[in-house]
């Protein structure tokens, strides 16, 4: 099967690339040929000068309703196991890819979100949903428990009680439930997700772009480490970014102790600014 470069699709404008899953008539499940060209797209967003943030997404009423039975599970798993080693190389490898995206990420849930949607869902730094999104761990539906990744999710995000409930009910929630579980870090209708997600990817954009990258490293990687273990890796990532940026750090510095023209509590220094 030839791949079709329109499964998923981007545009940037204004800093901020807004990449969509793009199979609305398939509720944007996840085939091979869209994790191919999902792999591919951020390969060439990544390093783009002019974006600083990437927005998840879907087309039409979904942000993805999870892996496409039929493509993903039946046809690979008639073609034998290296099939479906392969399939599942080129899905987890995109999420993985999403986890450490060098700049900040955020996912715009749309629509429903099932089952292997929770592995890009969760491969994003930030959530937003709308109140109407769909959420449900549906493999207990069809007889296979959560896998790529989902059920690692739910068990990170949510507590323990809601994620058993979660996993083996197979129940829908909808994104105020889920914000109040933690999946995503907010809820808004759905006519103001959009206008809801700029503003926030707007916030990140004021930011100093190496800060942003070395944090949000450091939250998913302390979180598996005891403290005196995160303790040290911390002093280190903040020495290897000051020596990497260090005049950003000292125009902060500057602006705040010397020109008292703005507070580090209240907002972000001026990054476009030269030391002066």
């Amino acid at each position: 099967m030839t791949d079709d470069l329109t499964v998923a699709t981007y545009d940037v404008a204004d800093g901020i690339a807004w990449l969509r899953f793009n199979r609305p008539t398939k509720k944007n499940c996840m085939n091979p040929a869209l994790n191919r060209r999902m792999l591919e797209l951020l390969d060439e967003i990544e390093y783009r000068e002019d974006v600083g943030v990437l927005v998840l997404t879907g087309e039409g009423d979904s942000w993805s309703a999870g892996m496409d039975l039929k493509e993903y599970f039946r046809e690979n798993e008639a073609k034998g196991l290296g099939a479906v080693r392969q399939a599942q190389r080129e899905a987890y490898g995109w999420w993985r890819r999403l986890r450490w995206f060098h700049k900040p990420t955020i996912a715009m849930v749309n629509g429903w979100c099932f089952g292997g949607g929770y592995g890009p869902l969760y491969a994003c730094d930030l959530a937003i949903a709308a109140d109407e999104a769909q959420f449900a761990l549906s493999e207990i539906n069809w007889g296979i428990l959560p896998g790529g990744g989902a059920t690692k999710v739910v068990a990170e995000l949510i507590p323990m009680r809601d994620a058993m409930y979660h996993a083996l009910t197979g129940e829908l929630i909808d994104g105020r439930k889920a914000s109040e579980w933690r999946l995503v870090n907010e809820s808004v209708p759905l006519a103001q997700l959009a206008e809801r997600v700029t503003a926030l990817a707007n916030v990140l954009l004021s930011k100093n772009p190496v800060a942003l990258k070395a944090t949000k490293d450091a939250v998913r990687r302390v979180r598996e480490m005891s403290y005196d273990n995160a303790e040290d890796y911390l002093v280190r990532m903040q020495e290897a970014a000051n020596s990497f940026d260090n005049d950003g750090r000292k125009e902060g510095i500057h602006q705040f102790i010397d020109e008292k023209s703005y507070k580090p509590g209240l907002g972000a220094y001026d990054k476009d600014r030269a030391v002066g």
